[in-house]
């Protein structure tokens, strides 16, 4: 097949001497609409403060060993609720809060599911479980600081998924009371990021200290511009991820 050589046109659609087509040029027609929604961490921090207390309560004996399956099928909402909040802070572009919310959830899942069913070696398959998540927690401590809400939630559940991971696979009755003391210590600093970022997204302004810096402080207090800086990069405008 012949083409006729020539230089693409002003619009940009004209065969090059290939024979190739090229796409105009539609950047001053594009528009990028945001939609801006509720911060949804206020929900994840309190289910996991809720969450953790039951579990905490169930591992020190304040609730009977017989109560286990009713914890669980308490847990087991926790899922759907963090769920929500992942999928939502993934529309708000924070991979971060959405990434740990996202595991949040299915940690709540595999917790409901395994004790609820009573599944032969649970406690052991449980704490392999949450010595990975000790891993993965490790990882994303490094990168969380500057939101500062989320790194002390993460760091204060690091300890507790140690303790639970061992306890698991040795069966020690002290380190299963140590990781239902430190679920409650998770449980207060959860709800403390809870209620401190309702607050401020209430009132508009920071009511109790929550700690951003770097990103995290520019986010919130700076201009539009800074909101939408590097915009055209960010997954679903690029082409890829």
């Amino acid at each position: 097949m012949n083409t006729v050589p020539g230089a693409a046109g002003a619009d940009g659609r004209g065969g090059g001497p290939s024979g190739r087509r090229f796409e105009p040029d539609l950047r001053s027609m594009t528009r990028i609409n945001l939609h801006p929604i509720a911060s949804p961490m206020p929900l994840g921090f309190f289910t996991v403060a809720i969450a953790s207390a039951l579990t905490g309560c169930l591992q020190l004996g304040v609730l009977d060993a017989r109560d286990h399956r009713a914890v669980a099928l308490c847990v087991l909402p926790a899922f759907v609720l963090q769920l929500v909040v992942s999928v939502l802070a993934f529309g708000a572009r924070d991979v971060i809060a959405a990434t740990l919310m996202g595991t949040f959830a299915g940690s709540w899942l595999a917790y409901g599911l395994v004790v609820a069913a009573g599944a032969a070696g649970g406690p052991r398959v449980l704490g392999v479980f949450n010595l990975v998540l000790l891993c993965f927690g490790a990882l994303m401590a490094a990168v969380t600081r500057p939101k500062r809400a989320l790194w002390c939630v993460l760091v204060a559940s690091l300890p507790r998924w140690a303790a639970t991971g061992v306890s698991g696979l040795t069966g020690a009755g002290w380190l299963t009371a140590t990781a239902g003391a430190l679920g409650l210590v998770v449980a207060l600093v959860a709800g403390y990021a809870a209620f401190a970022l309702m607050l401020e997204d209430m009132r508009g302004e920071e009511v109790l200290p929550i700690g951003r810096s770097g990103p995290a402080h520019r986010a919130v207090e700076g201009d539009l511009a800074v909101q939408l800086r590097d915009v055209e990069r960010q997954a679903g405008v690029r082409r890829t991820l």
